[in-house]
């Protein structure tokens, strides 16, 4: 990613990787696969919100116009947790770890396209393109270093 990436840029890459995750987890048959692909998604999300919370939720919530946004933002990320931590639970070779990997992806897509579509803009009117050159690079380190962590787990 080149230096002068601004923080969207930044997490639309993250944001690909865990579209094709989510695809690659309701495509994978039951065994060694499935659970490979559920661990790495289970990072990126994790490592991402993380990340993400910091760096650009947090500057946003600091400002008025932000707060309602950021604010159901972070209960999505809540509410994705959830989902992961209901898919892991479940038995991967029943019928219901099917349903809940199809939910964690439409609940996945739903949030990027939202956060996209909406947060991006009203975020984009907070912070000034300095402040976006900055968080890009925090965010990356952060991202970068949760992902090890977590991986390590």
């Amino acid at each position: 990613m080149p230096a002068t990436a601004n923080i969207y840029d930044a997490l639309r890459e993250s944001h690909q990787l865990q579209r094709s995750l989510c695809r690659k987890l309701l495509r994978a048959g039951s065994g060694d696969r499935r659970r490979e692909i559920y661990r790495q998604l289970r990072t990126e999300l994790a490592a991402h919100a993380a990340a993400e919370e910091r760096f650009l939720y947090a500057p946003i919530l600091m400002d008025d116009m932000g707060l309602d946004s950021s604010r159901h933002a972070l209960s999505e990320h809540h509410e994705i947790d959830e989902c992961i931590e209901e898919l892991g639970k479940a038995d991967e070779g029943g019928r219901s770890w099917l349903a809940r990997a199809k939910k964690l992806s439409e609940e996945v897509h739903h949030h990027l396209k939202e956060e996209e579509k909406k947060f991006f803009q009203v975020s984009g009117k907070i912070l000034t393109d300095t402040q976006k050159t900055r968080l890009a690079s925090r965010y990356l380190k952060d991202y970068e270093r949760m992902k090890k962590v977590l991986e390590n787990a």
